[in-house]
């Protein structure tokens, strides 16, 4: 699925709001912009299946007032996308969508800067509430959701703003390291050089403050982010 701009009626670009969606699931995506527009009147829906394409079409001057995103996208890994979205618009708030809801993920993506999240199984009321409370300035939670009590998430919050330094590559290269992979392991996984990925995790431990591979993965796993880093632990 390319991006692709639907406009419905002759709305002017700043007659009505407009919501960006990022996911790579066609029917799922398509069933979204069915919702919004019957039952929120959004005229202007721009959906895109990929991270890359949304940053160069916000770049190009795009100007949505509130963003959908898939966390499970072919070119991020884990909160990447989410990070580097917020440092491309910082004033837009942004949905995460996911079929993993489990209140570790939640409390994450919340943590990392996201102003919503919607769990993908969850009823198209669902959908309309949280991008309704998101541009009133609020933020939105699953029903269930239960956050963290009685322990102090400032060590957390750090740990994510050191995350959000990384490029996406070093977002990739950390997350393998904290499955235990070694340097080999990772360039062959990554169908790059050894010497490139000795560069990465150079910059990675210089990023984290930590002065081994072993205290990164430590950092990492404070936060619980280790087994989330990977686009391949949520869709």
């Amino acid at each position: 699925m390319r991006a692709r701009m639907i406009t419905i009626g002759a709305a002017s670009s700043k007659d009505t709001d407009m919501i960006m969606i990022i996911d790579d699931h066609p029917l799922f995506c398509e069933a979204l912009q069915m919702t919004l527009t019957e039952t929120l009147a959004v005229t202007r829906i721009h959906a895109t299946s990929s991270l890359g394409q949304a940053l160069d079409d916000l770049r190009g001057g795009l100007e949505p007032d509130a963003i959908l995103l898939d966390l499970n996208l072919p070119d991020v890994a884990g909160l990447d996308g989410l990070m580097r979205l917020r440092n491309a618009v910082p004033g837009v708030p942004v949905v995460v969508v996911s079929s993993m809801a489990d209140d570790r993920i939640v409390t994450a993506v919340l943590q990392a800067g996201a102003a919503g999240f919607v769990p993908k199984h969850s009823p198209r009321d669902g959908f309309v509430t949280a991008i309704r409370t998101v541009m009133q300035g609020g933020t939105f939670t699953p029903e269930n959701y239960v956050p963290p009590a009685g322990r102090d998430t400032s060590g957390e919050q750090a740990v994510v703003d050191k995350l959000a330094t990384l490029t996406p590559q070093q977002g990739r290269i950390l997350a393998l390291v904290c499955e235990g992979y070694l340097n080999k392991q990772i360039a062959f996984e990554l169908s790059i050089s050894e010497t490139t990925v000795k560069a990465h995790v150079t910059a990675i431990l210089r990023k984290m403050g930590a002065q081994s591979r072993t205290q990164a993965v430590r950092i990492a796993n404070s936060a619980s982010f280790a087994s989330i880093l990977r686009d391949g632990g949520m869709s």
